[in-house]
């Protein structure tokens, strides 16, 4: 998939050229900031999903990179069931609210070890094995406004009850609520002819769940030890491997070079992030000398105005260089967070020879690549939360350190 021009622009070139007699052709009329993308390495995925009006982002990334696992292993094409897996983690991640008395976080979120755990455990279907999102409440996609209304104050009361004594009918109730907006999960469906429980399907997909392997990057633990990101999200408590920020960089492009891909969380709230498939970790102090002004009047700008001025810039926003350092000190400021979850899947480069990764997002077909983003290589290293990808794309030196490790 190569973009060598946006349509907007090819179509705007095209009607100039039709109007304008060619000698008057101004080669300054075309959008030099507009981005014009070459791609170097592309690696197989499935369709583009629509999250909707959920926080199912971890949901959706994550099995999508199963799919592309599935790809690149059998060629097979697979559609899994987000809901599914949904299902079975409101259902547990509640079960741990009650346990601790409701000292813990109860919300739409999760991360990509609650998918893994949920395939090892529970298993999964395809999509049109349980109604389609939206459909048990007459809407045709995800909107969990009135679910995520009903099902927390449910737990919450369960929670914080004063009983001496739980019994077990609580789940049963709760299990009535995800089921009445999320559909049963199946015990048994057919598929292409045959006949599957979920767990004898997640077997039939000839992956090894072991080959997973989740990284991430910062000074409060040490390098090439496991620790769980301390993020709510991660309630399941999920390791990570934690290693130098340029290794973090090294296995993303190693996956993407040997044809794998990456699940990715991280940080999408930063004002380089657009809504229009462009992500750029900014210099702001140099944007600051671009505009002609200062860092005092640009910060007094709205989040909306400084986002129009980026997007004017396009490719030729100035960039960060991250480091250790700031990963760590947005980690502790509460700068860096962990909003979002897509999938890496390619290389690319722009007019101006920066680097991006091609990136799928779940919002349906929006933004001007039709749900795909570019994102620079510096903007996803410094706003990694974590990754999840499958070890046999990790370097092979990086391997044998994490090995060693093992052994202690």
């Amino acid at each position: 998939m190569k973009k060598l021009l946006t349509l907007t622009l090819a179509l705007c070139s095209i009607a100039a050229m039709a109007d304008t007699p060619k000698d008057s052709v101004k080669t300054d009329s075309i959008d030099q900031n507009k981005p014009v993308f070459t791609t170097i390495k592309e690696n197989p995925i499935t369709s583009i999903k629509n999250q909707s009006k959920s926080g199912t982002c971890w949901d959706y990334s994550t099995l999508s990179f199963f799919e592309s696992e599935i790809l690149k292993k059998s060629g097979k094409t697979y559609d899994l069931c987000e809901m599914f897996v949904t299902n079975k983690n409101y259902m547990d991640r509640a079960i741990a609210k009650v346990r601790l008395h409701g000292d813990t976080q109860f919300e739409q979120g999760g991360s990509a070890y609650d998918v893994l755990y949920v395939l090892q455990n529970y298993g999964i279907c395809p999509e049109d094995a349980m109604p389609l999102p939206g459909t048990m409440y007459g809407d045709t996609l995800n909107n969990f406004s009135e679910f995520f209304t009903v099902m927390p104050a449910y737990v919450n009361a369960v929670a914080s009850s004063s009983s001496k004594k739980l019994t077990s009918q609580w789940k049963a109730g709760l299990q009535g609520i995800i089921d009445s907006y999320l559909g049963k999960v199946p015990e048994e469906f057919n598929y292409e002819g045959k006949t599957y429980t979920p767990q004898s399907f997640a077997a039939s997909l000839g992956l090894d769940w072991n080959d997973y392997i989740s990284f991430t990057s910062f000074t409060h633990h040490p390098f090439y030890t496991e620790f769980p990101v301390e993020v709510q999200d991660n309630w399941r408590q999920g390791l990570s491997w934690n290693v130098p920020i340029d290794d973090l960089q090294r296995i993303i492009d190693n996956a993407i070079e040997k044809g794998y891909t990456v699940a990715w969380g991280g940080d999408v709230s930063d004002d380089g992030f657009t809504r229009d498939g462009l992500a750029v970790l900014v210099d702001e102090k140099k944007v600051v000398d671009i505009e002609g002004s200062d860092m005092a009047k640009w910060l007094k700008l709205t989040a909306g105005e400084r986002k129009d001025k980026l997007q004017k810039l396009g490719v030729n926003v100035p960039e960060l260089t991250p480091s250790q350092e700031q990963r760590q000190k947005e980690y502790d400021n509460w700068e860096l967070t962990d909003d979002h979850g897509m999938l890496i899947y390619g290389t690319a480069k722009d007019q101006n020879g920066r680097e991006y990764y091609m990136v799928k997002n779940s919002w349906g077909e929006t933004g001007d690549y039709k749900g795909i983003w570019y994102m620079t290589k510096k903007f996803i290293v410094a706003k990694c939360m974590d990754f999840m990808v499958n070890k046999n794309a990790v370097p092979s030196d990086i391997l044998k350190k994490i090995a060693k490790k093992n052994k202690l």
